[in-house]
């Protein structure tokens, strides 16, 4: 929650924050892209501290660094500043998710994983909805670097879990192996499905980067009126808050279903409809109909991140868990990086419709990748 609570304020606030230092959308997509990047090298970091140090200890330390360089971006002066502090930002948000995957993955049975990561998960959505109504209180009254400033407040949370999260007891027990390489990722029988979960989250990634960063900012200059009696800024945190409602059901319910269904039927499932339904959502422009397919595309186009936490989990073993999921989703990362800025130019010299049908391109990718993964639904953890 706190994780998208900080890293989603920087799309609420760009409409601001480019008219204030003069971004255009293109350099605008590009600092976001940094982050995804530096997310990427965070993801990797943080995934070895967690294999060798444990899973608190790393979830601890990105807590506190991503939080802290949020506050940091209120105080940019330039351009330059900005994106020293997204880059030292996005390390810690990289690393928070591998850390927080694996205990949570340790810490469950097989046949509650899926729910327990999709409730997780599913927290996102509350960070994302709770940052858009911050951001409408603060915004339009103090502008945006107090928004950034309240991104200080997680930094508070890391106190808790020192005191009260456990190491999982399977990684306090595993037998003395060596440490975790990426060569072990690379061998055993393992490189091919490597590949095939990197490039199918890549996907997954440049499809949810590219419509979320700029979802905010295409509202902003679709809705011309507000319509339905309200004005455009608050039509369009309704509609972000009401798609935060439906990317809630979406991780938890994706989380039921693969542990009923399977984990390949029901990825597959979801990423089928989030490109339809996004290439459909990407023409309207009526905000009764903006109310009403938001919902839908956030359901389906977010929810199918619950699954990945316990595929990697089912497929890696113990000494090498954190150091996978860190190195599969973060890869990812890199490949995702360049949506915030083709989405950004494509908006810019093409409109949103074509833009945002490349993110439906890649969920359609993503879902054919399945081909090359396995079901892993019910296996229980080495």
């Amino acid at each position: 929650m706190l994780d998208a609570f900080d890293v989603m304020l920087y799309a609420l606030v760009l409409s601001a924050l480019m008219a204030d230092i003069g971004l255009s959308m293109g350099t605008a997509g590009l600092l976001a892209s940094l982050t995804l990047l530096a997310s990427a090298a965070g993801g990797i970091l943080f995934g070895f501290i967690a294999d060798r140090h444990g899973r608190t200890r790393a979830l601890t330390i990105s807590i506190l660094l991503y939080s802290v360089l949020t506050a940091a971006c209120g105080l940019s002066q330039t351009v330059l500043h900005l994106a020293v502090f997204r880059v030292l930002l996005g390390l810690g948000m990289g690393g928070e998710w591998a850390s927080g995957a694996a205990l949570v993955s340790e810490t469950w049975p097989a046949a509650h994983r899926g729910k327990a990561l999709g409730v997780v998960q599913s927290a996102w959505a509350i960070g994302y909805a709770a940052a858009a109504l911050l951001t409408a209180a603060i915004l339009p009254r103090f502008g945006w670097r107090v928004v950034f400033f309240a991104g200080i407040a997680p930094a508070l949370f890391t106190l808790w879990i020192r005191r009260n999260v456990d190491e999982p007891a399977i990684w306090k027990e595993r037998s003395a192996a060596p440490s975790a390489r990426i060569s072990d990722l690379l061998g055993k029988g393992l490189l091919g499905l490597t590949i095939a979960i990197t490039l199918m989250n890549a996907c997954t990634m440049y499809a949810w980067w590219g419509l979320n960063l700029w979802i905010p900012t295409y509202l902003s200059r679709s809705l011309a009126n507000g319509g339905i009696g309200l004005s455009p800024s608050h039509v369009s945190t309704l509609v972000l808050v009401v798609m935060q409602v439906g990317m809630w059901f979406g991780y938890v319910t994706f989380g039921f279903m693969s542990d009923r269904f399977g984990r390949k039927r029901t990825y597959v499932s979801y990423l089928v409809l989030a490109a339809i339904l996004l290439f459909v959502y990407a023409r309207v422009k009526e905000p009764i109909a903006l109310l009403a397919l938001g919902p839908l595309v956030a359901f389906v186009g977010t929810g199918y991140f619950s699954g990945f936490g316990a595929l990697t989990a089912e497929i890696y073993p113990t000494e090498i868990r954190a150091t996978a999921q860190g190195f599969t989703y973060n890869i990812g990362r890199v490949a995702s990086a360049a949506a915030p800025w083709v989405v950004g130019k494509l908006a810019e010299t093409q409109g949103f419709a074509l833009a945002f049908s490349t993110a439906a391109a890649a969920f359609l990718l993503a879902a054919l990748l399945w081909k090359w993964i396995p079901e892993t639904r019910g296996r229980e953890l080495t």
